[in-house]
């Protein structure tokens, strides 16, 4: 009896055991199963599109000050950074070389009025002998041979006047073009500004542009009014238009925000590394700064954001509580139903994924689709499948895109709470 009593407990404490082993295997599976999450709820919040781009400061007006004359600078009035008022003298080029050519010039031109002279001369000349010939010849006291020698010479005559005018006229003519270049060796500034750029001294040599592209000596910029030329991705430039408000961070001025407004949008693309796996195209935007800073310098770096649409008061989430899941269609349900459905429902298979939120039920993960609008740095606009004060999954980014699906088990995540929390 007594090695039946103990064969039967060994029995019940081994039958206990197993399950207790049993019992923990699933409550440990259960806890391996249970996904950590984070939530916030469905608020209404006001969403403002935003394109964000890098670009420089530019002037609204900078002229490019060049000579047509070559030769060396004799004069330079101005330094880097001074203002300038219209017509004040700038620059003056060395006219040796210019005014040597106005003295020859001038001399061919006075040779041609001179040879006018002799040719107007000789032209009467033979016009006299010309009458005298035809008074003889008509009263026969001349020949016929001489007759028509006086016609000859008067001829000759008359065409040698005609082109000695029109040698003085292209003589004169050249005079007029080199007095006009020898007047350009001084230059005068063309509008009110600042010199912003100065790439000669006095004593250097510069090209002039009758010859080629010549020497940019400086340039002069109206600093009242300043722009912000950026250049927009080709994904994002679809949303920007004229008028739109822009945020300007100048990189000078890490302190300040400048407020502007697009007023002119590229309509050529820009480019780069053509070709290449780095390959971007970009369309440049102008933005007028509308608050002025005499601080702002041409050139500077500056980094805008253009706010180009707003919804106030919409359902929103945050950003990265919205992922994408591929619904497909069960056997069941393409078995039910017309012809024409189950078409539908595989053109609505082979299309993009459609946007999904898992709500908190429980502790289970729900999904639902939803119509999302515009999005900002850090919510999305839902215009579709929620309701305010819904309680949804914000997180963990690993948690939502890839782990969570239509009834998952999930867990709080308490750690990162009190972590956040203390921060």
């Amino acid at each position: 009896m007594a090695k039946k009593s103990r064969k039967a407990l060994y029995i019940t404490l081994i039958s206990v055991a197993i399950f207790a082993i049993v019992l923990s295997y699933f409550l440990l599976k259960n806890k391996d199963e249970s996904i950590a999450i984070k939530t916030e709820k469905v608020e209404l919040r006001t969403i403002t599109q935003k394109v964000s781009a890098i670009g420089k400061i530019r002037p609204e007006t900078e002229v490019k000050i060049s000579s047509e004359a070559s030769g060396e600078i004799m004069f330079l009035g101005f330094r880097d950074g001074d203002s300038v008022n219209k017509g004040q003298l700038l620059v003056r080029i060395q006219p040796d070389i210019v005014q040597s050519q106005l003295e020859q010039f001038t001399a061919s031109a006075d040779a041609s009025k001179i040879a006018i002279d002799a040719t107007k001369a000789e032209m009467e000349r033979a016009q006299a002998d010309f009458k005298r010939i035809s008074d003889l010849y008509a009263k026969q006291y001349a020949s016929r041979e001489e007759f028509d020698r006086a016609k000859s010479t008067l001829e000759q005559a008359l065409s040698r006047f005609r082109s000695s005018g029109s040698d003085y006229t292209r003589a004169f003519s050249a005079l007029k073009q080199m007095r006009s270049q020898a007047s350009r060796t001084t230059l005068y500034s063309p509008m009110s500004g600042t010199v912003t750029s100065l790439s000669v001294e006095a004593g250097e040599k510069v090209v002039g542009t009758a010859q080629m592209q010549g020497t940019e000596m400086m340039r002069i910029a109206d600093l009242n009014i300043m722009n912000a030329w950026v250049d927009v991705d080709e994904n994002d430039i679809v949303f920007v238009k004229i008028g739109d408000t822009v945020r300007i961070r100048v990189d000078a001025m890490p302190d300040e925000e400048l407020i502007g407004y697009v007023y002119e949008i590229g309509h050529s693309a820009k480019t780069s590394a053509a070709g290449t796996q780095e390959e971007v195209t970009n369309f440049e935007v102008r933005i007028r700064i509308i608050d002025k800073d005499m601080r702002l310098r041409p050139g500077m770096s500056c980094s805008v954001e253009i706010s180009t649409e707003t919804h106030p008061n919409v359902l929103s989430v945050p950003l990265q509580s919205v992922t994408v899941r591929s619904v497909q269609a069960s056997e069941s349900e393409m078995s039910s139903g017309s012809i024409q459905q189950q078409e539908e429902k595989k053109k609505s298979n082979s299309k993009r994924p459609p946007s999904v939120i898992f709500l908190k039920n429980g502790d289970k993960a729900k999904m639902v689709k939803v119509e999302t609008g515009l999005s900002d740095h850090g919510f999305i606009e839902i215009k579709k499948g929620l309701k305010v004060g819904q309680e949804i999954i914000s997180g963990s980014f690993q948690a939502i895109n890839k782990l969570l699906q239509d009834g998952s088990i999930i867990k709080i995540d308490t750690v990162s709470s009190v972590s956040s929390m203390k921060k």
